[in-house]
């Protein structure tokens, strides 16, 4: 069942419009890391992770609100806001399940479902990342909405329809309809046969978007890729 509210969408959103599902129920707290998986250490800058829609629902199994046209016709979601630090000994690390992750309230997944459109995506994010830069789901849940509303995305119809695409084309595009950003501030994440997947945006300890540092995950800007449009 649906809620009889359409939701209007920021222009950064990259989605024509949200209805949001009649019944939310709150997921429940995550399994308790291994010791192992817990790690902690000084924020040094943080990524900023877009999922592109069409890509990933070609090839979700079974039911995916996310690919649930009744919910919304979704382009670039929130993957996650995540918090970048390095090792003691200087190599490109993360912290991780730095804190207790109580449930997301039915509240903050009714304000941020139509930017990240999976409840279990949405627990898990707030379990891995956000206990590390934040101290509840509210706080981290506002502050990713901030940074991705913040984020202009471009006609990705028109982009897909180009010739010759590359990576290096795309963080071109998208850096150009963001003031400031330059092309050494995106990666491009595809799958296995060369499909756009999603983008990460690296920002500063002030959320700004800054160089990503060296050897930060993505293809060449040089590899050639191509763009889903449908789902």
């Amino acid at each position: 069942m649906l809620v009889g509210v359409t939701m209007a969408m920021p222009a950064g959103a990259h989605a024509t419009s949200c209805t949001l599902p009649e019944r939310i129920n709150p997921p429940r707290s995550g399994s308790i890391p291994a010791p192992d998986q817990v790690r902690r250490m000084a924020i040094s800058g943080y990524t900023l992770a877009l999922s592109w829609t069409p890509q990933y629902c070609a090839r979700a199994e079974g039911y995916d609100m996310q690919c649930d046209p009744r919910i919304g016709r979704f382009g670039f979601v929130l993957h996650g806001l995540w918090p970048d630090g390095k090792t003691r000994d200087g190599r490109n690390s993360w912290p991780q399940f730095c804190a207790p992750a109580p449930p997301v309230s039915r509240e903050v997944i009714a304000q941020n479902l139509c930017m990240m459109p999976s409840i279990r995506l949405m627990q898990h994010q707030w379990a891995k990342h956000g206990t590390c830069m934040a101290k509840t789901p509210e706080d981290y849940y506002a502050r990713a909405r901030a940074v991705y509303q913040g984020i202009r995305l471009p006609d990705m119809g028109w982009l897909a329809a180009q010739r010759r695409i590359t990576a290096g084309k795309v963080a071109g595009v998208v850096a150009r309809v963001n003031p400031g950003m330059t092309l050494d501030m995106i990666r491009v994440q595809t799958s296995r046969y060369g499909l756009l997947t999603e983008l990460w945006i690296c920002l500063d300890s002030g959320f700004r978007p800054a160089p990503c540092p060296v050897g930060k995950a993505g293809v060449s800007p040089n590899a050639r890729i191509a763009i889903r449009t449908g789902y």
